[in-house]
């Protein structure tokens, strides 16, 4: 494989064929939308694309037994991958979210027919019940690094149930014992260096373990013109969603603060926005809309108590040139350089979160600097050629690691 480039865009010269894999969520989200992106750029770049997908709206009509089934071992899934692998013999197979009715059965269908395998790690759900590492609104890493992850069962972290919980907890225990995890998957991509060492801690083989970020096709440059704060994300605990809220009520005057985003907190939400000047419910929004209030917003809040994997919010917010105000917590830490392309904040604190917005609202010169900075780092790290060049690196690891 060699790679040129043409009227500024990266392209390879042998080009590939590719299969996509991916479940989509029951609510679209960050995962969703990478997995349509770096399908559309591996196209833009000359390869070929075969998709392969299933959707998690079909859970609420499955029993909780066959739900747990598909999750183990899916055997639809993997008869539909094998006579899609034969149909069209691709050169890497790259998947997203297994979880949980393509199972990690998918792996085996690709390595049966000498495809390499690359899987990225949106979240740590190989490590967590819940995926989250997240539990009674504390980081929880009980099941980090154990054969058996009971704490998860005990707890009910999935979908609030034990039986749910037991049937995650099988697949992780049943494919960790048969080397699924080590011996199926050629390369792993973890999105930031503090994902890629919590995987490291559970068991993966630290040698496939690569590190890409998501990225953004280039939005332009915002102008920040509304100086408002904005929060986009799912309304709920784990996002930090009462910290904000908290925050907010003890700012004085009507400092503007625009919630995009909908969840399990809504009605918390709601409640706040009829008590607190300036807070505004805007419910959910087209990707076109999300990108625009963020390009108007003078910063963006990322208050979440769990630990992110990689929030498309981010790199969004960078694209158009908006600093962060992110708590100190996990890969947030990598993200945002504090005082330069944003501010960091105590996680779970409201006072500090309220002290850093007050910071930027009353600094208009500082938040104009960290706009700038903001910017500079999507250039440097978030491009579609960047990630482009990473992505065929890693490919390229998995076919020499694969062998085939």
């Amino acid at each position: 494989m060699s790679i040129s480039q043409d009227d500024g865009q990266i392209r390879v010269d042998d080009p590939m064929k590719i299969l996509l894999v991916h479940n989509y969520y029951q609510q679209p989200g960050g995962e969703d939308a990478v997995y349509a992106t770096e399908g559309e750029l591996l196209e833009a770049r000359g390869h070929r694309v075969i998709r392969y997908w299933l959707d998690n709206r079909r859970i609420d009509r499955m029993g909780p037994v066959s739900l747990a089934a598909s999750t183990l071992w899916n055997r639809q899934a993997v008869r539909e991958l094998t006579r899609l692998i034969e149909a069209n013999e691709p050169d890497i197979a790259h998947f997203h979210n297994t979880f949980p009715l393509v199972s990690p059965a998918g792996y085996f269908a690709a390595r049966a027919a000498k495809v390499p395998v690359v899987q990225t790690l949106h979240n740590y759900r190989l490590l967590c019940a819940n995926a989250l590492l997240f539990r009674s609104r504390r980081t929880c890493r009980d099941c980090v690094g154990k054969k058996v992850g009971w704490p998860g069962v005990l707890h009910a972290c999935y979908r609030e149930s034990r039986v749910a919980s037991a049937g995650v907890v099988a697949m992780q225990t049943v494919h960790g014992a048969i080397g699924t995890w080590t011996r199926k998957v050629d390369a792993y991509i973890a999105l930031t260096q503090f994902a890629r060492d919590q995987f490291v801690s559970g068991g993966l083989p630290a040698e496939r373990l690569h590190i890409k970020p998501n990225f953004l096709p280039d939005p332009g440059l915002g102008d920040g013109n509304e100086g408002c704060a904005l929060f986009v994300g799912r309304l709920s605990e784990e996002k930090g969603l009462k910290t904000l809220l908290d925050a907010w009520a003890t700012l004085p005057g009507e400092r503007s603060l625009k919630i995009i985003g909908d969840g399990p907190l809504v009605d918390r939400a709601r409640q706040a926005e009829a008590l607190i000047p300036g807070l505004e419910l805007m419910g959910r929004l087209s990707p076109d809309e999300v990108l625009d209030a963020i390009g108007r917003a003078g910063f963006v809040i990322v208050p979440s108590e769990c630990y992110e994997g990689l929030p498309r919010v981010a790199v969004e917010s960078f694209a158009k040139g908006t600093p962060l105000v992110a708590a100190d917590i996990g890969s947030l830490t990598e993200l945002v350089e504090h005082g330069r392309n944003g501010l960091l904040f105590r996680s779970g604190d409201p006072r500090a979160l309220a002290q850093r917005a007050r910071q930027l609202f009353e600094d208009p010169a500082l938040a104009l600097a960290m706009r700038r900075s903001a910017r500079a780092q999507y250039e440097a790290r978030y491009t579609a050629d960047t990630n482009y060049s990473i992505l065929m690196e890693i490919y390229e690891q998995a076919r020499l690691q694969s062998g085939f």
